[in-house]
């Protein structure tokens, strides 16, 4: 819900500059118009053959799609191109397709089951592991999709486009923040459930079972992989201020 307050924030500090040379752009604007009627229609006559999320991905996109055309119609192509960030940071509001969410979430699981194993390793902990799964001494605990960090991923993943906007000029660091996202959610991952199991393995099995740190406790965890990323920025914005002083 806070994505479209995201894009007026940045559409209304940046309105100068977005709305200094205003011109109508039929063929550009009308090309995004038509698109996104083809893909809404596409949506509604698909509607029974795609699951709920899929749906709402298609019908959410293509009126994301109709936005930007009619931007483009009514203020031309300068202005589109000044209102580029906000207008593309609407694209956070489609959900993402099942079979690239799978995707994403399959390739969070084997990065957090290899952290996993690799911190049992240093610690010295026993363990068995077999694909996902790790017996501890009295528990197992599988690696499940819910332990993937989709959620958290995406927070930090959408924090990250907005800090690289705000203080990054280079493009290349741009994405190079973007991908870091993903080795510190794993990392994060794999501490929160080297936590828990050793937690549930010497001192109450019930840390597992139920307890808040296993349920609901993933800020705790979110927070120092917030600052990672937060390193990570500081890194290559002194990095951009060394080459250009």
């Amino acid at each position: 819900p806070l994505i479209p307050l995201v894009s007026i924030y940045f559409m209304f500090t940046q309105r100068r500059a977005i709305f200094s040379s205003l011109q109508y752009s039929y063929k550009g604007g009308i090309f995004f118009l038509v698109i996104g009627v083809i893909l809404y229609v596409l949506g509604t006559r698909s509607y029974t053959q795609l699951n709920q999320n899929d749906y709402s991905a298609l019908m959410t996109f293509s009126g994301i799609i109709f936005l930007n055309g009619a931007f483009f119609l009514c203020y031309g192509t300068r202005a589109f191109k000044a209102a580029l960030f906000p207008l593309l940071f609407l694209i956070f509001m489609v959900p993402i397709p099942t079979f690239l969410m799978n995707k994403i979430i399959n390739l969070l699981l084997i990065g957090s089951a290899a952290g996993t194993e690799l911190l049992f390793k240093i610690i010295g902990a026993p363990y068995i592991r077999e694909g996902f799964t790790f017996h501890l001494p009295g528990i197992s605990i599988e690696v499940a999709n819910v332990c993937s960090g989709i959620r958290s991923s995406l927070a930090l993943f959408i924090t990250m486009v907005i800090a690289g906007h705000l203080f990054l000029q280079t493009g290349w660091k741009k994405i190079v923040l973007l991908l870091m996202v993903f080795p510190i959610t794993m990392f994060k991952n794999s501490i929160r459930i080297v936590t828990i199991s050793l937690l549930a393995t010497y001192v109450d099995e019930r840390f597992l079972t139920n307890h808040w740190i296993h349920h609901s406790g993933g800020f705790v965890f979110f927070i120092p992989a917030l600052a990672l990323l937060g390193v990570v920025l500081w890194l290559l914005k002194r990095s951009e201020k060394m080459i250009h002083p």
